[in-house]
């Protein structure tokens, strides 16, 4: 099961674009087998809203697609859960900020839908949440890469 929590921006979405993403971070979190309950925050922003986060958290200042905020640590790409990280029978996972502006001219850009393009940022998000890095070299990113197309195909959101 997931909790899926909205900020206001996020609310203001289509219900079709609501259950698409919620159907992305359930279909992550079902290629990881993860074994628990969990909760996401799932937020919308503008390309500022996005930079001052990636300049405040990252000190990288731009514009980017997406950020994101896992709360649990990983150990040789395993998620460590402590019961501590267990509130009301839910695994907080961490937070995904998608600018959607950015993700609107991504869309373009690439020649497919918005659907596509959040749904891709939501699972690319999600792999981040549980515990995979593509920063990390080759390997790592070709992994990651591999599981986000796999779970993409699995709820048939194609290029």
């Amino acid at each position: 099961m997931i909790n899926l929590l909205l900020n206001e921006e996020a609310s203001t979405l289509s219900d079709d674009l609501q259950s698409l993403l919620k159907s992305c971070i359930e279909a992550s979190l079902q290629a990881e087998d993860f074994p628990f309950d969990a909760a996401v925050s799932l937020s919308i922003t503008d390309n500022e809203g996005i930079r001052a986060l990636n300049r405040d958290n990252r000190q990288i200042d731009r514009e980017t697609d997406v950020l994101s905020f896992p709360m649990l640590n990983a150990e040789d790409g395993v998620l460590i859960v402590e019961d501590t990280d267990i509130t009301d029978g839910f695994v907080f996972l961490g937070d995904i900020v998608i600018s959607l502006p950015k993700a609107k001219e991504q869309a373009l850009s690439y020649g497919h839908s918005l659907e596509r393009e959040l749904g891709f940022l939501t699972v690319h998000s999600m792999l981040h949440l549980l515990g995979y890095d593509h920063e990390e070299g080759p390997r790592e990113e070709s992994e990651m890469f591999c599981k986000q197309d796999k779970i993409l195909d699995s709820i048939q959101l194609y290029r």
